[in-house]
């Protein structure tokens, strides 16, 4: 049976700055999500995941490329009607749960401000009825409503800002680290409740990450970038255990191991590609495993298989 492809980025570029000062944080970039799975965007900071996901948002401008969500695209100039559906249907979680709200307003505000501003003819009653559903559904209390957010903790404000974005009904989250900046012992309770979401509602995800062994927990699969570029992509748990791009090699190094002994001892590896290398022969994909793609030229392919 073949999948449903939910949204598809081709050759997708994203520049920052103007006239000389330009930088290309993303360049050519191609996936595509299928309805219902978990694809993971993982890389260090300054990557290029984040800007993605905003580009998709329709946050930041794309400079070049395609953004198709359900066939139709969504970059650049487009109607009005198809730019209601994409701020109803596509969502965003954010990095920080404090910066991400608004702290001058009530949690019932913010949960139901963008109802309000797509569903323009809502009722008093039906707003109130879903925000607490909302609610309910992130494992808050339905009297926290009527609070600010500087009166909740780190994953109680994430909880929040996972309401906005349920009450919405969407099809569509894009999760950009939405458990960096929470404590390790609430990092698992967020996760699952992302996880039971997806099974509830059958919502599709993007999820951005730095941290390749939360990828291994929740996604399906994974594209790894480096500068701007995916150098890597497969199944989850494909790439981790088989991983074939010195990068992404990296990447697995820097996890944190349990045993001090091992931490102490182990070795961290630098990934630094060879410019001249490129020049001669540039890279392209190749699919060095089934389903399991890597950015490399001829000898790279050869030498790292």
């Amino acid at each position: 049976m073949e999948k449903e492809v939910l949204l598809e980025v081709r050759d997708l570029d994203v520049t920052y700055g103007e006239r000389k000062k330009k930088y290309k944080a993303v360049k050519k970039v191609n996936f595509k999500i299928y309805k219902g799975e978990t694809f993971g965007l993982v890389g260090e900071s300054g990557s290029g995941k984040t800007t993605i996901g905003r580009a998709i948002m329709r946050i930041v401008p794309s400079a070049g490329g395609e953004i198709l969500y359900k066939g139709e695209k969504i970059n650049g100039k487009i109607s009005p009607e198809l730019d209601r559906m994409v701020l109803k249907e596509i969502q965003m979680i954010f990095q920080d749960p404090q910066a991400s709200l608004n702290e001058r307003a009530k949690v019932d505000y913010i949960i139901s401000e963008g109802l309000m501003n797509i569903e323009k003819g809502i009722s008093e009653q039906e707003r109130r009825r879903r925000v607490e559903q909302a609610i309910l559904d992130v494992g808050l209390l339905p009297e926290f409503s009527s609070r600010f957010p500087h009166e909740f903790s780190g994953g109680q404000r994430q909880r929040i800002g996972i309401a906005r974005a349920l009450i919405m009904n969407p099809e569509f989250i894009i999760a950009d680290e939405p458990i960096s900046a929470l404590d390790v012992s609430v990092r698992a309770q967020v996760l699952n409740l992302l996880s039971d979401m997806q099974k509830k509602r059958q919502i599709t995800y993007l999820f951005i990450a730095h941290d390749l062994s939360v990828m291994r927990f929740i996604t399906d699969r994974i594209g790894v970038i480096h500068k701007g570029r995916i150098v890597e992509m497969g199944e989850s748990e494909e790439v981790i255990t088989h991983a074939i791009h010195p990068y992404t090699r990296a990447l697995l190094s820097a996890i944190p191991m349990p045993d001090p002994r091992h931490e102490k001892e182990k070795k961290l590896l630098v990934y630094e590609p060879d410019m001249h290398d490129y020049e001669k022969e540039p890279p392209k994909w190749r699919e060095l495993r089934p389903e399991h793609f890597v950015l490399a030229n001829e000898r790279e392919a050869k030498e790292w298989v």
